[in-house]
Order: C-alpha cells, then structure tokens, then sequence
C-alpha cells in the first residue's frame, strides 16, 4: 500500500535552473518531477502543488501566507507535507507557519538546497530524499530537514558560515 505524501514547492536554490544563453541561475519552474524521475519510491504516491517560484530572498509576507494557505488548504488530507523552499528565507517562513498554524494535524518537513538540482555536487536530492523519509514517519510538528540533520521548530536557524541549520538552545 503507497502512503501519500504532499508537496508544495516555491522555488529557492533546490530548483533554481541555468540558462547557458544568458548565464545565470532563476526560478523558472518547479525542479520536482526530475527529482522524482531519479528516486525509487514503490510505497509512497507524491502529490505536488507548485504554490511559488521565486528566490526566497525575494518572498514577502504575502507569499508566506500563500504558503500557509496552501499548507492549511490540503492539511485535512492527513498526510504528510514536504515544502522545498530556499534556504535564505527558509526559517522565517517556518517561523510563520509555526506561529499561525497550531497544533499541526500532519508532518510538516521543510527543505531546500545550497546548490541547484541540476548540479553534479548538488545537495537537493539528498535533502529532498531525507525530507521525505522524515515527513512519513515523524509525529505531526514542523520541521526544517538539511544535509542528514531534522530539527524541529521553534528555534531553528540558518549558520550562514557553514551553510547548515541548527537549533537554537
């Protein structure tokens, strides 16, 4: 039996993409079905709601609050959310979904990338892979998922110098 999973994604570095004409990295579409293609996921069904796709440095209140909605809008499914988000952003949006958004009915898992999907040494498949296994078996609470760690919210924050989270004690 597939165990379903959500996930919602806005953009950020994990689905950034290079145009080799103009030579620069942007948002122009959602990175998600190339993920898949590369994984073996024989028990879990993926549905996918592409709410964003911007740099999270360029994401505003507004955009959060999308992300809220539509986090709230498929929470009654039951099943687990993944959100791939970027990773200069990604602990205030959490913050905000923490903060407007209690108790949680579901797993909320959070991740991203500090180098694109398209990349040979990127991190997003790794932390899109982990962040999935996490969402199906970790109690209902919002978590950011990077590089083998899960943290819980609240208190989680970005180390800029090394390029990781941590939680804040």
């Amino acid at each position: 039996m597939k165990q379903r999973v959500n996930i919602i994604t806005t953009g950020g570095t994990i689905e950034k993409t290079y145009d080799e004409i103009e030579g620069t990295l942007s948002n122009r579409g959602s990175q998600l079905k190339q993920m898949l293609k590369r994984l073996r996921l024989p028990y879990t069904h993926v549905n996918s709601y592409d709410v964003l796709c911007k740099d999270s440095l360029e994401m505003t209140d507004e955009d959060r609050d999308n992300i809220l909605n539509a986090v709230k809008k498929i929470a009654h499914e039951k099943c687990p959310i993944v959100i791939l988000h970027g990773t200069d952003t990604m602990e205030l949006t959490a913050q905000y979904i923490y903060e407007n958004y209690q108790p949680l009915p579901v797993p909320i898992v959070m991740t991203g990338a500090m180098k694109p999907f398209g990349f040979d040494d990127s991190d997003a498949l790794q932390n899109f892979t982990e962040a999935l296994c996490a969402a199906k078996i970790v109690p209902a609470k919002l978590y950011i998922s990077m590089h083998g760690q899960l943290h819980a919210m609240p208190g989680v924050h970005k180390n800029q110098e090394t390029g990781t989270f941590e939680k804040q004690e």
